[in-house]
């Protein structure tokens, strides 16, 4: 992942981080290295722009801060509504982020009313082939991130392997897949808290996005298929160029979707796409890769070949545009035009049909 200009938790906090002299490399260069999610700056890290952006967007940070702790006042759940839908696509503060999506996704209504399930399936016999599988993704699981790695203090491996494995048993029909090591990596920066993000995993891949992690990934090729028809419809040029240069968009968003956009977009991006993605559910996947889409329909029109359009896509999710999430947030609720729940189930069970038909 890109993270040379990642913004810090959006908690109305400032940072204090500048940039060290080259010849200063100690204790404090390497916190200045690290941002407050724990993953490392890479060498080439852009502070000049870094302060620019924050000089911005703190004003942001700091004023959703307020208006949360003034909705909030202390409770333990929220309520949807019209006012809360609003606050969530505006972001939520960090402090707040592991309530918020409990309560939206229904994940701590799940886990109110099984008391000890967790444990039950943790403390369960597992499979070894589950427990090997991942446990041989542990070490895979953002290697940029001190947070994962044993020598820390605060390592989170083992808290990642009981998630993971827990899940597995609790759902023998998906049990483990790569790309799930990244999502139960990312919940549980955000709630350090292995019973929440079990529940959260179990709101995701149960309800939010069926089928995408079981054995035939039906889910997951149902819906870059219907990305596919969305584009056809709403940025016909980039369709043109797909279909000119048999290119399948399993091909270039695949990654998107498995990992819900982790290791693709910075992490502060990451977090208020699902901010929204608790809240609103499987077409905010839609309308940030739309979003991506029209901004270099440009580009992708001018490609010549497989490997420009697959270029191209790759280029697509780095940069300033992408990079300054709350602009970014605001033109996913804008550029896409409308896209309803009711929209994309009609476009889901054709292209379902289609690759049932196709695979028969």
């Amino acid at each position: 992942m890109d993270r040379r200009r990642n913004i810090p938790a959006s908690d109305g906090t400032r940072s204090s981080r500048r940039v060290a002299s080259p010849d200063h490399r100690g204790a404090k260069d390497r916190v200045e290295r690290v941002d407050p999610y724990g993953f490392e700056r890479s060498e080439d890290f852009d502070f000049g722009s870094y302060e620019q952006l924050m000089s911005e967007y703190m004003v942001v940070l700091t004023r959703r801060s307020i208006k949360w702790s003034q909705l909030l006042k202390g409770k333990k759940k929220v309520d949807k509504n019209v006012k809360l839908k609003r606050y969530v696509r505006k972001g939520v503060p960090n402090e707040h982020r592991a309530l918020v999506w409990m309560s939206a996704s229904g994940a701590q209504e799940q886990l109110d009313r099984n008391a000890g399930y967790y444990q039950s399936v943790l403390g369960a016999q597992h499979d070894p082939k589950l427990v090997d599988s991942i446990s041989t993704d542990l070490n895979r699981t953002f290697p940029e991130n001190v947070l994962f790695r044993k020598s820390s203090s605060t390592c989170l491996q083992k808290e990642l392997y009981n998630v993971l494995v827990a899940y597995g048993q609790h759902n023998p029909t998906v049990g483990y897949c790569q790309g799930m090591n990244f999502i139960a990596g990312l919940l549980l920066i955000i709630t350090r808290d292995e019973e929440k993000s079990f529940w959260l995993m179990e709101a995701l891949l149960g309800r939010i996005l069926p089928d995408y992690y079981s054995p035939s990934m039906l889910g997951l090729k149902t819906d870059q298929e219907v990305l596919g028809e969305l584009v056809r419809e709403r940025v016909p040029g980039v369709w043109g160029a797909m279909t000119e240069h048999g290119v399948m968009w399993s091909l270039v968003v695949s990654r998107w979707f498995i990992c819900l956009f982790i290791d693709v977009l910075p992490v502060e991006t990451v977090l208020r796409i699902w901010d929204c993605l608790f809240y609103e559910g499987s077409k905010i996947l839609f309308r940030v890769a739309l979003t991506i889409i029209h901004q270099h329909q440009s580009v992708m029109e001018d490609a010549r070949s497989l490997p420009d359009v697959c270029q191209s896509f790759k280029h697509m999710t780095l940069g300033p545009f992408v990079e300054e999430c709350h602009p970014f947030m605001q033109k996913i609720f804008t550029e896409p035009g409308s896209l309803s729940m009711a929209t994309i189930a009609k476009l889901r069970a054709t292209c379902r049909a289609r690759i049932l038909a196709e695979g028969s």
